[in-house]
């Protein structure tokens, strides 16, 4: 298989003012990838804030990772029918809107000083990106030949790996910009100044977010008015619900592979700066190891924009299976050595995350035509591997020690092999309902 197929015609117009059409869109459409990813990130640099603000053990700081990406399993479906009924470009508008509020919450909840609160501002940020997801990454899908999706989509996915890149260089100097006491330092401190203390870590993130709240408003507002090609899908009949979806054992295959994907990728990301803190790793300040997590997302960057050229030479399941191997190496040296060696083993699989996503998305929805947009729905659930597992090892974690726990994620990219090699092909059934 040359490239990924997806069947969602895009409205006719005359050739070539749609080719302009779409490259327009294109443009736009990656300033969403740009923003999720940078509202994505910063949850790396929220769980080691919040686990010194509230002193907190491994497992239960993962819950801000846990939460948001709960999200995506439960809001996965209403999106999908949102999405269906109003459309991409609305379903667009709406994500932001919600995405904004979220960011919104953040300062309530520090003025509050409550995790819970931080959690469910969280939570409605999240469900906006969901949206934002289910109804932008089939859209670039389809702007443009089907053999090519694959790249198409990693283009856009570079823009979101920009942010990521860039958005530990704000946390970390935005919110992680005072060093963190110990619990031991703080119990040796007056309560009136203990509490003083903990009440100015979490308002550290209050200017932050509003600041992310207001930005993503304009961008709705830009949305809101700019003109984009109307997908129209096909008319989908009470039949063509998702146990219709069972038939194509590519995209279960698939959803289980974004479940692993997403689940390893954020699980490495999220335990980075406690890594790095570690005495027989760096001994680096929070500070310092969060700038460099900003290798680890600009590594992913840096494998999008060299992937949209590999994903046109090669299969995208040869080049999937590729990279997967090169990363299940890779942990496999951090977790067998200590020091730069165990450091720049792990920063460098970001490079070969890079490709992971969108190839795996597009893979999964190929052929799929009148059903791609439940598809995508189903992709977009199975994200909530990334709640569950960082929170896996986050109990690990707390049982064995942050370096021996990275096998949870290995066995999560240890399944993307077989994916890769066997489960991303189409079945002669699926091929012959389509």
């Amino acid at each position: 298989m040359a490239g990924a197929h997806v069947s969602l015609p895009v409205s006719a117009a005359p050739s070539g003012h749609a080719t302009d059409n779409h490259r327009f869109a294109l443009s736009v459409l990656t300033s969403l990838f740009f923003m999720w990813g940078f509202l994505t990130c910063l949850n790396d640099i929220l769980i080691p804030h919040f686990k010194a603000a509230f002193s907190l053990s491994y497992a239960k700081a993962m819950l801000v990772q846990t939460v948001f990406f709960a999200a995506y399993f439960i809001v996965s479906l209403p999106a999908g029918r949102l999405v269906s009924r109003v459309g991409y470009h609305k379903g667009i508008v709406i994500g932001l809107a919600t995405a904004a509020l979220g960011c919104f919450g953040f300062y309530p909840a520090a003025s509050a000083r409550s995790y819970e609160m931080f959690l469910g501002a969280l939570f409605v940020l999240a469900g906006g990106i969901t949206i934002l997801q289910v109804s932008a990454n089939p859209f670039v899908a389809v702007l443009g030949p089907p053999e090519t999706a694959s790249s198409r989509l990693t283009m856009a996915q570079a823009f979101n790996s920009l942010a990521t890149t860039l958005a530990p260089f704000f946390g970390s100097a935005l919110i992680l910009a005072v060093a963190s006491k110990s619990a031991a330092e703080l119990a040796s401190m007056p309560t009136a100044d203990a509490d003083a203390y903990r009440l100015a870590e979490a308002q550290s993130v209050q200017l932050p977010y509003v600041g992310l709240a207001i930005a993503l408003l304009v961008l709705g507002v830009l949305m809101a008015v700019v003109k984009l090609p109307k997908i129209e899908g096909h008319s989908e009949t009470t039949s063509s619900g998702f146990g219709a979806l069972l038939a194509h054992r590519h995209l279960i295959w698939g959803a289980v592979g974004i479940f692993a994907y997403v689940g390893g990728e954020v699980s490495v990301g999220s335990f980075l700066v406690n890594y790095f803190k570690e005495p027989a790793i760096g001994g680096l300040t929070e500070t310092d190891g969060a700038r460099l997590v900003s290798y680890y997302w600009g590594g992913a960057m840096v494998g999008r924009f060299i992937g949209t050229v590999t994903l046109r030479m090669w299969k995208p399941s040869k080049v999937l299976a590729l990279h997967v191997t090169a990363v299940v190496i890779l942990l496999a040296v951090t977790m067998s050595t200590s020091g730069s060696v165990a450091m720049w083993s792990v920063l460098a699989i970001g490079l070969f995350n890079s490709i992971m996503f969108p190839t795996i998305f597009t893979l999964a929805l190929d052929g799929l035509g009148a059903l791609t947009s439940k598809g995508s729905g189903l992709l977009c659930m199975a994200i909530v591997g990334g709640a569950i597992v960082p929170l896996l090892q986050g109990v690990l974690a707390d049982k064995v020690g942050v370096h021996p726990s990275f096998v949870v994620p290995m066995v999560c990219y240890a399944y993307l092999i077989w994916y890769a090699v066997r489960g991303s092909h189409r079945t002669s059934a699926a091929v012959e309902l389509n």
